[in-house]
Formats: structure tokens, C-alpha cells, sequence
């Protein structure tokens, strides 16, 4: 895989987005248990060095699985995660950026990943309730603290990220954008002219971009699946681009991965950029 600079930390292009090997709509544990974990182990054997999550995940259950699968981890590898969302139920994702529930939460990431310092921490989305700036400054005491190395935004606008990097250094930012959504494509242009790297969330959307009849042709004239057109044109659209695309499958992670072999003919790139 090629990789990537995030920060002072290089890392493969495509990353793993762990949150599928929770339960169903990312709620409790998975109903196997070893089959999650052998994920995660083989994710770690096709090269994948970048490994996001978030507190809210399960809630706590998917940073459990990834230490119970992975910890003492190999040297290299990246785990990101998030706080700033809770999960009173299943259908529920309740903004929470109070500084005082992030300290609780990095405490819990910490403890749940088995580190003393997160690589990247992430603020999951800003809360209306709560000055966007001090849940920024919370992260930023961490890292003075030595818990966190790196900070993070998720679901910004350009306004938003402006005013994070005025309080601490941000690289990275993780908004929803694919095929379908490039709703963020002004955060993403940001994003390149700072050097920061951008981690499309959902990255093959909700689906319908990968039976559209442009996508499907182009795949089966280069032999490959829809899913990895859709990741090959998210890696040639910008050098900053960290797709984290997830499953519980191990046929379709294999499948994600090959994604980043293919090379989308310059023709193919035009087609898809108009679509």
C-alpha cells in the first residue's frame, strides 16, 4: 500500500473503520466474539496500520474488542478514536462535547484501549449546546497532559476547523464524503492547502452510488467490484484522503484492501467525477 503522512506518523492509504464488529447498528457485542477478532488480527495482516474508533461504539464495546485482539500491539500501528456522542439507546448518537464528559471519556479510552497516550484523539461532533472552542481546549489540556499526541475533528464545517487549529494543531479531520455525499468538498480543499489529512466517514455511502450503471461498467471493464472503484477514485481524488472503510467480513475487508492496487484510468476518474 502507499502510504500517507498523518502528522509525524506515516500510515497506509487505506485505513480500517472498526466500528461494524459491534453488534448490530453498532449496538452491544458482536454475536461471535472470535470472529470479530480475527477481523481486526486480519486487518493487521493485509498491511493496515490505521485503526479508527470511537467511545461511543457499541458504546465501549468496539475499543474492547480491538485490545482484546490486538494488545501489545504490533509496532506501527495507529488507533484513533473519538469521544463526544453518546448512546443512551440503539437509534440514539446524543451530541456531549462538555469539557467535563471528555475528560471522562479519554480516561475511559485510555483504560478500555490499554494505552497510556491516544495517537489521535477525535472530537466526534461539535455539540450546539457547548462552546465548540472549550471542547476543543479540553483535548488540547490533554495532550499537555501527554494523553492524547494528536488532535482530531469530526463533522466540521471549515468555519469549525478554523477555529479548532486557532487553539491547537489539528490533523486531522473526519467528515462524512463519497460518491454520493461531497457535501464536505470545501473542508477537503481546506484540508489540502493545510496539509491535513481527510478521513471520508461512510465512504461507500448508502449504497446506491455502487449499483449506479457508470460505477458497475467501469468495474467490470477493469475486473473489479464496485466497492473498489468507489475506494480507488476516494484515493486518487486528493493525497490528503485516508478512506476507513469497515466490515465484519473478511472476504469483503480482503475485497476494501485489493482497492488500493487499482489504478482508475484517467477517462474513468472524469466519468466518476461527473456522476
Amino acid at each position: 500500500m502507499k502510504t500517507i503522512q498523518l502528522a509525524d506518523m506515516r500510515v497506509n492509504r487505506l485505513g480500517f473503520g472498526a466500528m461494524r464488529v459491534c453488534g448490530p447498528n453498532v449496538w452491544g457485542p458482536p454475536k461471535d466474539r472470535t470472529a470479530a477478532h480475527a477481523v481486526l488480527r486480519k486487518a493487521i495482516a493485509l498491511g493496515v496500520n490505521f485503526f479508527d474508533t470511537a467511545d461511543s461504539y457499541g458504546p465501549h464495546v468496539d475499543e474492547e474488542l480491538i485490545a482484546e485482539a490486538l494488545h501489545p500491539y504490533p509496532q506501527g500501528l495507529v488507533i484513533a478514536t473519538k469521544g463526544g456522542l453518546l448512546r443512551p439507546r440503539p437509534s440514539a448518537w446524543d451530541t456531549d462535547g462538555r469539557p467535563e464528559h471528555l475528560r471522562r471519556a479519554i480516561e475511559g479510552s485510555l483504560k478500555r484501549l490499554k494505552l497510556e497516550r491516544i495517537d489521535l484523539y477525535q472530537l466526534h461532533a461539535p455539540d450546539p449546546a457547548v462552546p465548540f472552542e472549550d471542547s476543543v481546549r479540553t483535548l488540547a489540556d490533554a495532550q499537555r497532559a501527554g494523553k492524547i499526541r494528536h488532535i482530531g475533528v469530526s463533522n466540521v464545517s471549515v468555519k469549525q476547523l478554523e477555529a479548532a487549529r486557532r487553539i491547537a494543531t489539528i490533523v486531522s479531520v473526519q467528515n462524512e464524503y463519497n460518491l454520493e455525499n461531497r457535501s464536505s468538498e470545501d473542508v477537503l480543499k481546506a484540508c489540502e492547502k493545510l496539509g491535513i489529512a481527510f478521513l471520508p466517514w461512510y465512504p461507500l455511502g448508502a449504497g446506491s452510488a455502487l449499483k449506479s450503471s457508470r460505477v458497475r461498467k467501469i468495474a467490470a471493464k477493469l475486473r473489479a467490484t464496485p466497492a473498489q472503484v468507489a475506494l480507488a477514485w476516494l484515493l486518487a481524488k486528493s493525497p490528503v484522503m485516508l478512506p476507513i472503510p469497515g466490515t465484519a467480513s473478511i472476504p469483503h475487508l480482503e475485497e476494501n484492501v485489493a482497492a488500493t492496487a487499482l489504478d482508475l484510468p484517467a477517462e474513468d476518474l472524469a466519468t466518476l467525477a461527473s456522476a
